[in-house]
């Protein structure tokens, strides 16, 4: 709506009114000083035509979001520095380099795309320079909330305010400023005075000055807030959120206030601290980081794995099939192909349909037969380092049971039973659909074998946590979860499924957090249990990263089996290795069983 005739046309509440435009790069660059090298860069960012915006204001942010781009959002940076004028608007940003949406955008080249909406949100006060005390204003950035105080700092008189610039190491974005004083604080002491905030202000200091704004990380935040409240000072805090449309109608970004919920995007991002609750936010635990290299080692029914991540059954063949591309013996483990009694050939028509998020998959469990793998595959498995784990299909009773019989006259360390798979008309998924038919396969294949066996479930079972706890008492030394969910496609043009079978199986980076709920549930259900009756649960899933391992195991499974992702690339599980090691280390865990299942509450 617009409430006013004035040349810059603003909302009711006097705010300009955000565009939805596609600006072009001027350029990307790490930003210098930033430690470690390349986690901080500079973008600007340059738009022109009937999209300009009217007015960007000090503390206000846009959405952004690389052309192309393979996330779903846009992601909320604050403005660090604005040239606005009726034909373009020149814009930069600093950011920090965390996830793929602020990868891509830190990726970008001159002469590239970037779409923005924005500006968007209120904006810090400008004050006077003095209050009728004398008094001057201090402004305190932390981290890569430097920028958009820095950013209000270049639009007041020089002098007229004393900076406190806070960092882990080096230092950077001050190059706008010209306060009276300026105060670098870092946590190894590599720029200005060694430590946090708190070496340069605290309550006594704080009532130099006539008011507080800050940006920065929460816990810095928090010590700002209570300094100026014992101190009376007022005190302006720019706070942020997960944000998805950014113009108040989701009310994803709600923060808890003591007026109650509060908008990032509208009331927000800059509040009067005293109204902010911290007691509501969930702060990340701290702890020393490690001096010695984490134990990933991890023991399954009895088994051995170096480390926690195994190859799905089905993506990897027999691992020899990879050995060309990555480090093969680097694997915690590898699942074979998907093996019934005798040889199969699989379904026919279409196998692969790629979709959103992921892959429709119909392979039908094509395999040469147990016999075949025993006597070629196995022993070439048998020769990496990755513990062997062979994936035991079938579709009747007794050829699981036969199945079974010749892998238990093998070397092969575990049996992965397979009562899960969507893609055959008969057998496979149907054993897993509930509890009794479960019961009755894994019972009649534990009298078969003495291997351990960890038994795959199916996600469209009705009552998977049931179906669960009917392996365990059959007999099942562990339980991986899930397989493919049940999915179809239909081919427009030619105007029919895309599939013979009509329904395949769809995995994927979309159906992780189904399978995260799927194990979290399971794993509870397991850990009501006696302790003699408790076993552990390999997660399966749209496992991707490190982060998205640690996920798993923060949900209480033992180890995480990664499939679709080697697709796209090949080298995931070695990253998700060495992720979740820098993981251990930087959050001081020695040994997986430190933060295994530390999320169920």
């Amino acid at each position: 709506m617009r409430c006013n005739e004035e040349q810059i046309i603003t909302d009711c509440e006097h705010r300009p009114l955000p565009v939805f435009a596609t600006a072009f790069v001027d350029f990307c660059r790490q930003e210098a000083g930033a430690v470690p090298e390349g986690s901080v860069y500079r973008l600007k960012l340059t738009a022109s035509g009937k999209n300009v915006p009217s007015e960007i204001r000090a503390g206000q942010f846009f959405l952004l979001q690389s052309v192309p781009s393979g996330v779903l959002l846009s992601r909320a940076i604050s403005v660090f520095y604005s040239e606005v004028n009726k034909e373009s608007a020149s814009i930069e940003f600093i950011i920090l380099k965390k996830g793929q949406g602020t990868a891509e955008l830190c990726s970008v080249h001159a002469g590239d795309k970037v779409r923005l909406i924005g500006p968007l949100g209120n904006s810090f006060l400008k004050g006077e320079k003095t209050n009728s005390e004398g008094k001057l204003p201090l402004i305190i950035g932390g981290g890569v909330g430097v920028a958009p105080v820095a950013g209000f700092a270049a639009t007041l008189e020089e002098e007229s305010y004393d900076f406190i610039a806070s960092f882990k190491s080096g230092s950077y974005g001050l190059d706008r400023i010209a306060p009276r004083t300026l105060t670098i604080t870092t946590d190894d002491g590599s720029v200005g005075v060694r430590g946090m905030v708190t070496a340069a202000i605290d309550a006594e200091k704080v009532k130099a000055y006539s008011v507080v704004y800050a940006c920065g990380p929460l816990p810095m935040l928090r010590y700002v807030k209570d300094i100026c409240a014992e101190s009376g000072v007022k005190c302006y805090i720019s706070m942020e959120n997960r944000m998805a449309c950014g113009m108040g109608a989701c009310l994803g970004c709600t923060i808890k206030t003591t007026e109650g919920n509060k908008r990032c995007c509208k009331e927000g991002p800059v509040f009067p601290a005293e109204i902010i609750d911290f007691d509501a936010i969930a702060f990340p635990p701290r702890r020393a980081p490690l001096t010695s290299e984490p134990d990933l080692s991890v023991k399954i029914a009895g088994v051995n794995f170096q480390n926690p991540v195994i190859a799905a059954s089905g993506t990897f063949g027999y691992g020899s099939e990879y050995a060309p591309l990555i480090d093969v013996n680097a694997l915690g483990g590898i699942c074979s192909k998907g093996l019934t009694l005798e040889a199969r050939a699989g379904n026919g028509g279409v196998r692969l349909w790629e979709t959103s998020g992921g892959l429709i998959n119909s392979i039908g469990l094509e395999n040469p037969g147990v016999p075949h793998f025993i006597a070629h595959e196995l022993p070439e498995m048998l020769k990496f380092k990755a513990t062997t784990i062979a994936n035991l299909s079938g579709s009747t009773l007794e050829s699981y049971v036969e199945g079974a019989k010749l892998l238990d006259a093998t070397a092969v360390p575990m049996i992965e039973l397979n009562i899960s798979c969507p893609n055959v008309k008969s057998g496979g998924m149907a054993w897993g659909m509930n509890a009794e038919a479960a019961a009755e396969v894994v019972s009649a294949v534990r009298k078969a074998t003495t291997k351990p066996l960890m038994v795959k479930l199916s996600p469209n079972a009705p009552d998977l946590v049931g179906v669960a706890l009917s392996c365990v008492k059959a007999g099942a030394d562990a339980l991986s979860l899930i397989n493919t969910i049940q999915a179809m496609a239909i081919d427009v043009e030619r105007e029919s499924p895309v599939f013979d079978n009509i329904k395949a199986g769809y995995c994927g980076s979309a159906v992780k957090p189904i399978a995260l709920r799927m194990v979290y549930d399971v794993v509870r259900a397991i850990n009501a249990l006696s302790e003699s009756e408790r076993v552990p649960v390999v997660a399966i899933g749209g496992i991707t990263t490190w982060s998205d391992a640690a996920e798993f195991i923060l949900a209480g499974a033992a180890a995480v089996e990664v499939g679709t992702a080697t697709f796209f690339n090949p080298s995931a599980m070695t990253d998700i290795v060495s992720g979740l090691r820098d993981y251990m280390k930087r959050k001081g865990f020695a040994t997986l069983s430190d933060f295994c299942g530390k999320a169920q509450v």
